[in-house]
């Protein structure tokens, strides 16, 4: 739960930990700062900044959720359970800057990954088709509510959904 700084700087100090114990002739103490140097690197690809990014997102400081976000350096390699949340963020401060074809992509994205559960699932589609409303769109609309029917589990959620599809059906 580092950003990009924070873990080059612990990287930086477990080489300069493992020469250290190479010069003394420590082999052992080496290869555990050189396993912590990998494990490292690896969550550097695999987790990135997403959950320190979550955090200032639920705290609703958008400037530095995305900073941090774009310091993700490949989306395509983070961990499934990680990319579902980076895609729903994205889309979440694409639409509040009103940029919707961003944040329909990113939604669209998100909606392909694993999130905290079906109901934050069902939001993402409850947005998917409110984009499509904004398009004029109804069949999609209609196509996103119905998936968001079936993954819907709160009495908030089920109410969005019914003001969407009397919108829809308008169309």
């Amino acid at each position: 739960m580092y950003n990009n700084k924070g873990r080059y700087a612990l990287m930086a100090l477990f080489v300069f930990a493992a020469a250290a114990c190479l010069f003394y002739d420590q082999i052992q103490l080496a290869a555990l700062a050189g396993l912590f140097f990998a494990f490292v690197l690896w969550s550097h690809f695999k987790h990135s900044s997403v959950v320190l990014a979550s955090k200032y997102f639920q705290k609703g400081d958008h400037e530095s959720a995305t900073r941090l976000l774009s310091e993700v350096p490949n989306p395509d390699r983070l961990a499934r359970n990680r990319r579902g949340y980076y895609e729903f963020m994205k889309a979440n401060i694409a639409l509040k800057r009103e940029e919707y074809d961003t944040a329909e992509r990113h939604f669209q994205i998100a909606s392909r990954f694993p999130l905290g559960g079906k109901n934050d699932k069902a939001f993402v589609m409850i947005h998917l088709a409110n984009l499509a409303l904004r398009k004029k769109d109804g069949e999609r609309s209609r196509a996103y509510i119905a998936r968001a029917k079936e993954m819907a589990s709160t009495p908030k959620a089920q109410e969005i959904i019914n003001k969407i599809e009397i919108e829809a059906n308008r169309l």
